[in-house]
Formats: C-alpha cells, sequence, structure tokens
C-alpha cells in the first residue's frame, strides 16, 4: 500500500485521539486528586471528557471510512478496524447514553451534592459503567495504535 496524505493524517489522528484519552484520564485523576471541591472537579473532568468524545466521534469516522476505503472489505478481517468500531460504540454509548443520565441525576439532585442524596448509588453505578468504558477504549487504543499499518 503506498503511503500519502490520508494515511499520514490516519496516523495523527490516532495519536490525538489515544493521546487524549489517556491524558484526559490522566487529567481528571489529578484534579479529584488535587481539588478539594468534588463537584468542581467533576466539572472540569467531564468538559475534558466532552471534547475527548467529540474528537473520538471525529477520529473513530475518519479512520474507519479511511480503512474501508484504503483495503475494501479486507478491513472488516483487521482487528484495527473492529477495535476503532467498538471504540466508536463506547463512545456513542458514554456521550449520548451515560453521560445524559449521569447529568440527570444530578439535576435531579440540585441543589444538592448527588452523593449526598437518594441518587447516590444510582450515580456511583452509573459513573462505574462510565469508567470501565471509558478504560476499554483506552485499552483498545494500544490496539489501534499497534495495528495502524
Amino acid at each position: 500500500m503506498k503511503s500519502n496524505w490520508s494515511d499520514k493524517f490516519s496516523l495523527i489522528v490516532i495519536t490525538l485521539w489515544v493521546g487524549a484519552l489517556w491524558a484526559a484520564g490522566a487529567a481528571a485523576y489529578v484534579l479529584f486528586d488535587t481539588l478539594q471541591d468534588r463537584q468542581l472537579a467533576g466539572q472540569i473532568a467531564g468538559r475534558f471528557f466532552t471534547y475527548v468524545s467529540y474528537l473520538g466521534l471525529f477520529s473513530a469516522f475518519y479512520l474507519l471510512i479511511h480503512r474501508l476505503f484504503s483495503y475494501g472489505t479486507l478491513a472488516l478481517k483487521q482487528a484495527f478496524f473492529w477495535a476503532v468500531f467498538v471504540m466508536l460504540l463506547l463512545v456513542l454509548a458514554g456521550h449520548f447514553g451515560i453521560q445524559p443520565l449521569l447529568a440527570q441525576l444530578k439535576a435531579d439532585a440540585f441543589p444538592s451534592d448527588v452523593m449526598h442524596t437518594v441518587f447516590a448509588d444510582r450515580f456511583r453505578t452509573w459513573h462505574g459503567v462510565a469508567s470501565i468504558a471509558y478504560m476499554v477504549q483506552c485499552l483498545l487504543g494500544f490496539v489501534v495504535v499497534l495495528r495502524a499499518r
């Protein structure tokens, strides 16, 4: 396969997406470890994760389309393709499913901190689901990096 600008751009996209996944996760840890105000830490971390979701949506669509154009139906037999596809599903589930649910639980608890209300158990459960999904994305990012070429 001849390397062209779209192949090089796909490497840049992979680098930005996977790097952002790991950086946002590390930043969230630092925020919660450093700030006394856990609500503020959550708000800032939430913004990071929102931006990473948008980057993930763009990246996944570009990478899947690029791979299909480059390899045709052979792309469907590649770990790279399926890792990106699962990462896309996780981004969609997180951004359009889990995050709105967490936001609604926070809104229902307002003006109190959700962790000090009857919604705490549901919030903790869904936050755990979101965390696991995010970690799976991060780990699949390794597959994408290692199978990029």
